[in-house]
């Protein structure tokens, strides 16, 4: 629900009015314009019936919002402006650039990952991804280098300059990736783990969360709450695919997910080519699908050898995939009123 005030609400009334509302167990956010005060109330709007809120001092209007999502809702929070999380100085989401996270899909070695981040960053992406803590389906499969990796990681943002972006899996590996990491990724897997989600909604780390293989947009907002609901506003939502009947590609990327979160929500969108497809082949055209719909960034898996890595080498791309795919998006990203980083060849 959201409270609007009067243009001449005084203090003493603004904080009898949260007082009420927050005396039925609600949390309340305030947002300050020009001219009046905006209440945000997240909990059990039912709660509120118990309360003549339009008989308290200072109360212009109240309107239900039947979105269970408030804080995450493009109503409540910016209703005209998107939010931008910011990860890095000159590195941004939501707003005018497109931001692309590149990388191996695990950490597998200080020369590996070096390399990979010199290739990606020349060819224009701005974040390094890769996995310290791997998810995978079988529990024989390699599950990553865990801390150690995130060493190498911290090296290389030293070495290239080149924020990161890591998966963190469980609450208890919370304040250790936080030590190292720019930026928290919530994967699929995880992403209805809601003591990993208001974990790392306590955190000051932006977040990148992923939405689930079978999630509805609903709940990937829902999601998105838990972690704005525990303090932490900077959140950028992931499109990565969702599991349908179709078996032709690993998931089927949602194209149409990126236009109705923009309208939904406040939050940026970007959008994971490399998981949607599951082959190499296909991550560019999903890609430019993916700019041209809206994202406001890609993130893709990037390996100096596909044929070698330890996972998701099928779709990986090399680095002169990368290059290619870095190359021809810009018209994409000019179609839809956005820029680039622009690959070092074509910034000499």
């Amino acid at each position: 629900m959201i409270i609007v005030t009067k243009s001449n609400v005084s203090e003493p009334e603004l904080a009898n009015i949260r007082q009420r509302v927050e005396s039925l167990g609600l949390k309340t956010h305030i947002t300050r314009g020009s001219h009046r005060v905006v209440i945000g109330c997240v909990g059990d709007d039912a709660a509120l019936s118990e309360i003549p809120l339009l008989a308290l001092a200072g109360v212009e209007s109240v309107t239900p919002i039947l979105r269970p999502y408030k804080l995450a809702s493009r109503e409540f929070g910016h209703p005209d402006e998107p939010t931008v999380v910011r990860i890095a100085p000159g590195v941004a989401f939501g707003g005018r650039a497109i931001q692309v996270i590149a990388g191996p899909c695990s950490v597998e070695g200080s020369e590996m990952l070096l390399e990979t981040a010199i290739a990606v960053k020349d060819a224009g992406a701005t974040l390094l991804r890769g996995g310290a803590y791997k998810p995978r389906t079988s529990p024989y499969a390699f599950q990553g280098m865990g801390e150690a990796a995130l060493e190498l990681l911290a090296a290389t943002r030293a070495e290239t300059g080149l924020p990161i972006v890591t998966e963190v899996m469980d609450t208890r590996q919370v304040d250790t990736v936080c030590r190292y990491a720019d930026m928290l990724q919530i994967g699929a897997r995880n992403m209805q783990n809601f003591a990993l989600l208001a974990e790392v909604g306590r955190t000051k780390k932006p977040v990148l969360l992923k939405r689930g293989l079978s999630a509805t947009i609903k709940e990937l907002l829902m999601a998105a709450e838990y972690v704005m609901a525990s303090g932490n506003q900077d959140v950028v939502l992931c499109e990565r695919g969702i599991r349908t009947f179709e078996t032709a590609t690993r998931n089927t990327l949602d194209v149409a997910a990126i236009p109705v979160l923009k309208e939904e929500t406040h939050l940026p969108v970007i959008v994971d080519p490399s998981h949607a497809g599951g082959r190499a082949a296909l991550v560019a055209p999903l890609a430019f699908a993916a700019i041209a719909a809206g994202a406001d960034g890609l993130i893709i898996e990037v390996h100096p050898h596909p044929e070698d890595a330890r996972s998701d080498g099928d779709q990986s791309l090399d680095f002169a995939a990368f290059v290619d795919v870095m190359t021809r998006i810009g018209p994409f990203a000019e179609a839809a009123g956005r820029t680039m980083r622009a690959p070092s060849h074509e910034r000499a």
